[in-house]
């Protein structure tokens, strides 16, 4: 292995230095929703594909957050994937505390009883399967189900602390 090119030494992968290494990753930004009582939903930049054949999908969440009793007992989870204008929505889900489906956030029960937000980019509804501890965090391992799509949109990305967007994209037509 070559040895790196510039003049930075390597540091120890402690707690902070892992966050601020972190930040330079961009990240969609997502609201996970499950069905209570009481009603669940936290803001993650965690989502990712984890396969296409079967279909699963991962997301972590705090053991430690007011969301985690319902999510680890749902069996149905919303993910929602928001739209570039979205910033108040992942901040209302990213507050402790708060009733975060109170107005001015606009959902409506879907199915298997999931909240569904109004306006995401895409939304899907996933069964979930696994759930994994890992440190402070759970890894949970869902099935998609059902999925709504935009079609065209731009996504709120979490970059270096903020919320950002990218420019609209031109879809050749």
């Amino acid at each position: 292995m070559a040895p790196p090119t510039d003049d930075l030494e390597p540091v120890d992968a402690d707690v902070a230095e892992l966050r601020n290494l972190l930040r330079h990753q961009a990240s969609t930004v997502t609201v996970v929703t499950a069905p209570g009582p009481p009603l669940a939903g936290f803001t993650a930049t965690s989502f990712s594909a984890v396969s296409l054949r079967p279909p699963v999908v991962s997301f972590c969440v705090d053991t430690g957050s007011s969301s985690w009793p319902t999510m680890a007992a749902a069996r149905h989870v919303g993910v929602h994937l928001l739209a570039h204008d979205q910033h108040q929505l992942a901040r209302t889900f990213a507050t402790s505390g708060i009733n975060r489906f109170a107005a001015p956030t606009r959902w409506q029960p879907g199915p298997e009883g999931v909240p569904v937000l109004a306006d995401a980019l895409a939304w899907l509804l996933c069964r979930v399967i696994d759930r994994v501890r890992v440190g402070s965090h759970a890894i949970v391992l869902a099935e998609p189900e059902l999925l709504r799509s935009a079609g065209a949109g731009s996504p709120l990305l979490y970059h270096r602390g903020r919320y950002t967007g990218l420019p609209a994209a031109h879809v050749p037509g």
